[in-house]
């Protein structure tokens, strides 16, 4: 497969996966090295792209146009987080935002009885009935954007959530802006707005507004142990334990040995 300079700079992620993180700092980037940023929601609409010049092109489902990962000059980074971190904060989001951002949260539905799907998940009764519906819907729809990503591209990155929050340096930062040809003098410019808006940089002393303040609320890696109730994590390995093993977050099915007891008020998790 070919290759050309990078032009098609991509940043593919998933609900709960980083997604208004991401958005801040590319966006911010974009506007300080005058690369225009430019969302395509639908793959089908790929032609939207500039044919000259680099552009930031964003898909928050990680989902792009099969033609442009053929294209030689496109570049991919594209980042997952263990499903089950992304289960419960998920499902704590979708009960608590107060904002009408996500449109498919305050719609009424006719399978839920003329409610909204966070109307039925604030009424269902307990932590392991919100987590199920949460599994069953959103999550499900998440999972499987997940999943079918295309795994070892040459011209993509893949990264997980867990390590970016910890890339305290910004090492791993760095790699993507060479991976997407930026010179030294736009990486440390770039490099620098990542680190002010990010948890363990700038962002820690923003109070937050609007997208950052609903979305973010803990973005701590590895929260399942302590907050995923014992039966909804067995009905977790039921419907996607080998899910865990695709995506590399399990190498077998052994983990629910590493649920902590926890009581519910502490397991509906935090949101990223």
């Amino acid at each position: 497969m070919t290759s050309a300079p990078p032009r098609i700079l991509c940043i593919g992620t998933h609900h709960k996966t980083g997604t208004v993180w991401m958005r801040r700092v590319w966006r911010l980037i974009g506007e300080a090295l005058d690369i225009p940023f430019v969302p395509v929601h639908n793959p089908a609409k790929w032609h939207k792209i500039p044919s000259t010049g680099r552009v930031i092109v964003v898909n928050w489902a990680g989902s792009f146009a099969p033609e442009l990962f053929d294209q030689p000059d496109a570049r991919f980074l594209h980042i997952i987080r263990d499903p089950r971190d992304v289960l419960l904060s998920g499902a704590r989001y979708h009960e608590t935002s107060p904002g009408r951002q996500e449109r498919f949260l305050h719609g009424a539905r006719a399978d839920l009885d003329g409610r909204s799907y966070q109307e039925h998940l604030q009424a269902l009764p307990d932590v392991e009935a919100k987590l199920a519906f949460e599994m069953q819907n959103m999550h499900l729809k998440t999972l499987t954007e997940m999943l079918g990503w295309p795994y070892g591209h040459p011209r993509a990155l893949d990264l997980r959530y867990e390590d970016m929050i910890a890339d305290h340096d910004c090492a791993q930062f760095i790699d993507v802006l060479r991976f997407f040809g930026l010179d030294q003098a736009e990486i440390e410019t770039a490099r620098q707005i990542y680190f002010e808006n990010s948890l363990f940089g700038g962002l820690r002393t923003d109070t937050g507004t609007g997208r950052t303040a609903t979305h973010v609320n803990s973005g701590a890696a590895r929260q399942w142990p302590a907050a995923l109730p014992l039966d909804t994590a067995r009905l977790y390995l039921d419907r996607h334990g080998e899910d865990l093993i695709t995506l590399g977050y399990e190498a077998d099915k052994g983990w629910l040995a590493r649920i902590e007891t926890v009581p519910l008020a502490r397991a509906a998790g935090g949101s990223a």
